[in-house]
């Protein structure tokens, strides 16, 4: 049986309603790879468009060559599309993971984090077999609030660096790109309306021979071959271990936060129920490929998730697309993928921060008790200073269990009063 898809119009964006029935999402390879593949082929595709500056900006932040970035995520994705549980969604290097890498990098050098690597999968791999991904089941409703809001807010920020000494063209652009992805489908659905805007900007910029915009190629030279084996260049020792095993236990544990959120943010996207553990084992054998491929750990990117399931991407189809597509442009098409400007990347970025962030903490804040708005402003401080999603979530717990027990308390002082 075909599952029931229906699109219901809130605000500003579309909520996708699916209810399943038959073998569901997991249960039929078939429906997998045969159901609206050209739904998820262009989801893909676009969804990779979104991945690549990523890639090479965390790269950036590990302190390590765009190729380790790529390569992680291309690997990942690969992994990911056959071994994870929860279908459409992209896995791939992380910036949130990147951060914790930047030390270990300096101090012990780049075989060492392909070592971490390595080991953080192992340690994914086992938080899936002892089933921790139920954890994420007891995290309050708040908390889930303010870690999509905290994220949407980081991807915003995170945008702002390609407006800094950009001349107007840049902002003009990045207007004509939001334009696009918004009115476009009101007249024309036969392709997403994002990769539209990146087709249609990087031809006029081409065409026009507009000057001063910023470029991927500005970003980093796309020069990249295929990934290959390669066993990382350390000590098979106890010394070893004890360097890398503090920065696997926090990226595996990073890894696991952003992954089980994001997990649970695309399952009510979708009305689906997914399998977490499996999506951890998937995770941890990514990660374990990855590090003896030239590639650092990563794990769900939500912001590129959503863009993938609101254009249709809800298939494992749609994995395997992003992560052949990602390997076809920077292996081969390097030079054409250099000429996209950054105004249509961030136009996309923009529209995915605005279809997460949930407004209704915003516009209807005084229908919701006082608690749950204080638990979701401390979850979003605290990611926002920290620009660590676990602590945030961390907070956030905390914040809502001292909550709880005061509520408790109060109740049975009421009751003994009464008594």
């Amino acid at each position: 049986m075909l599952p029931i898809v229906q699109y219901e119009r809130r605000g500003s964006g579309a909520r996708i309603n699916l209810s399943v029935r038959g073998d569901g999402l997991n249960g039929s390879w078939r429906y997998q790879w045969t159901t609206d593949v050209k739904l998820n082929v262009l989801a893909g595709i676009t969804a990779t468009l979104a991945l690549i500056p990523d890639s090479l900006a965390f790269s950036f932040m590990a302190g390590v060559p765009p190729t380790v970035g790529i390569y992680a995520s291309i690997c990942i994705l690969l992994v990911i599309t056959f071994l994870g549980g929860r279908p459409g969604m992209i896995s791939a290097a992380a910036g949130s993971m990147a951060v914790l890498m930047l030390d270990l990098v300096k101090e012990h050098g780049i075989h060492y984090l392909f070592a971490a690597t390595v080991l953080t999968g192992l340690i994914q791999y086992l938080m899936g077999a002892f089933k921790l991904g139920k954890l994420v089941n007891y995290v309050p409703q708040p908390v889930l609030t303010g870690f999509v809001n905290a994220l949407a807010i980081m991807i915003f920020m995170s945008q702002l660096r390609y407006f800094k000494h950009a001349s107007w063209t840049m902002y003009a652009l990045a207007a004509v790109a939001l334009v696009i992805i918004y009115i476009l489908p009101r007249y024309f659905k036969a392709i997403p309306s994002p990769l539209a805007a990146v087709i249609l900007l990087t031809f006029g910029v081409w065409a026009f021979g507009i000057h001063g915009v910023s470029q991927i190629g500005d970003i980093a030279a796309i020069d990249v071959s295929l990934p290959s084996f390669l066993l990382p260049d350390v000590p098979f020792s106890w010394e070893t271990l004890m360097i890398i095993l503090p920065y696997s236990l926090s990226l595996a544990v990073v890894g696991f936060t952003e992954t089980m959120l994001t997990q649970n943010l695309l399952d009510d996207t979708t009305g689906e129920r997914t399998d977490k553990n499996r999506e951890m084992r998937g995770q941890g054998i990514a990660n374990f490929v990855a590090g003896f491929f030239g590639g650092m750990a990563g794990c769900a990117l939500v912001a590129e998730s959503v863009l993938n399931v609101r254009m249709g991407g809800r298939n494992r189809l749609s994995t395997l697309v992003a992560a052949l597509f990602l390997l076809l442009l920077v292996v081969a098409l390097g030079d054409l993928l250099s000429l996209v400007p950054m105004a249509a990347l961030v136009g996309i970025m923009l529209m995915v921060c605005a279809a997460i962030f949930d407004w209704r903490s915003i516009f209807k804040v005084r229908e919701v008790p006082a608690s749950e708005t204080i638990v979701m402003v401390v979850t979003v401080g605290a990611v926002i200073v920290t620009h660590d999603l676990a602590i945030g979530v961390i907070a956030g717990v905390i914040v809502s269990a001292l909550f709880a027990l005061l509520k408790r308390r109060s109740t049975r002082s009421r009751s003994a009063a009464e008594g």
